[in-house]
């Protein structure tokens, strides 16, 4: 479990997040064009004046898109901002809008892909990642069916507090993501969870896998959690479409799913993801350091003698060795790419 953290407002740090989360609630009442705007406009002030981790953005991208020149992955970049900046109002939208302004701005599909497992009696593992507009399709989902989530922690109190009333209000279980047993009861009970792998972590069950064809630490649990638990593997993703509504879809079950080697099942969940990712590159978070501590034999792409232009990633390995999955394809988006 978590470990509880002081919510005292006489801390400062608690006192600005909850103004911070005030502001939000506040924010819910504008119109979603209104709320787009103005977080396009704060990630653009971000990247200009005070660019977070833009290195490691650039860094990112230029590993997993060498075919982009520099000035195009700059340009990436800058979108990026802009939507880690209307991902703070979508993440408002979705916390505190009614049902009627979130129905009235998305398009959900692929419930009959739920449907069929669940006339299957099996539980499903909703396989998603980090996008910054997750909060939104997540609450276009749940207006569908109830689910349950994986979640890490917060760091700040006042933020960890609200996030889990908000799930708690809306969603089933709300499971940790080191409670791994409550995750297998809540699939063995045919419960739906929310579950996004995509950001690697040195475990137990990981490996040095390929990301875009890059090394890269790589969960290698969903096999096991998915036999396990008895469960279906449904992948979900959701975008921002260019006039400003959001698109979320359920695929088909991953067939054959899990095998026998844990390793060639993350590299087909890796691919799914960069399926998702190549639909929506800008709402993906490129701020993550996801090639970090890979191990010995393995450069740090992060260290300040690096750049965008002269990345080494370490010996590759060939991800092309089976299709991710044939059922995953790209919605129609228009997005710029």
């Amino acid at each position: 479990m978590a470990k509880s953290k002081s919510t005292s407002l006489w801390r400062p740090g608690n006192a600005l997040m909850a103004l911070g989360i005030l502001l939000l609630k506040l924010s819910a009442r504008m119109p979603m064009p209104l709320l787009q705007f103005i977080g396009k406009a704060l990630g653009t002030f971000v990247y200009i004046v005070f660019p977070y981790r833009k290195r490691v953005a650039l860094i990112n991208l230029g590993l997993c898109f060498p075919e982009l020149s520099d000035k195009e992955r700059r340009q990436l970049t800058y979108r990026h901002y802009q939507s880690m900046g209307m991902g703070i109002f979508e993440m408002a939208a979705a916390w505190y809008k009614p049902d009627e302004e979130i129905l009235k701005w998305g398009q959900f599909k692929g419930i009959e892909h739920v449907e069929a497992v669940e006339e299957s009696g099996r539980g499903i593992l909703l396989l998603t990642a980090h996008f910054t507009t997750l909060e939104f399709y997540g609450r276009l989902f749940l207006l569908n069916r109830r689910f349950s989530c994986m979640y890490r922690e917060p760091n700040q109190a006042i933020l960890a507090k609200e996030m889990t009333r908000i799930r708690l209000d809306r969603m089933g279980r709300v499971i940790h993501m080191d409670e791994v047993n409550e995750l297998i009861r809540a699939l063995r009970s045919r419960e739906i969870v929310w579950y996004a792998p995509d950001q690697g972590k040195k475990i137990k069950y990981s490996a040095v896998l390929p990301f875009f064809g890059v090394p890269a630490v790589t969960n290698t649990a969903t096999g096991r959690l998915t036999r396990m638990g008895k469960a279906a593997v449904l992948p979900f993703f959701g975008y921002r479409k260019p006039d400003g509504t959001y698109h979320a879809e359920v695929f088909p079950e991953l067939k054959d799913f899990p095998s026998d080697d844990p390793e060639a099942d993350a590299i087909r969940i890796n691919q799914v993801v960069e399926e998702m990712i190549r639909t929506a590159p800008d709402q993906y978070f490129w701020l993550h350091k996801r090639f970090k501590r890979r191990g010995e034999g393995y450069p740090d792409v992060y260290k300040k003698d690096s750049g965008p232009g002269t990345l080494d990633p370490g010996p590759k390995r060939d991800s092309q060795s089976s299709s991710p999955v044939s059922s995953v394809q790209s919605p129609e988006s228009g997005n710029d790419k």
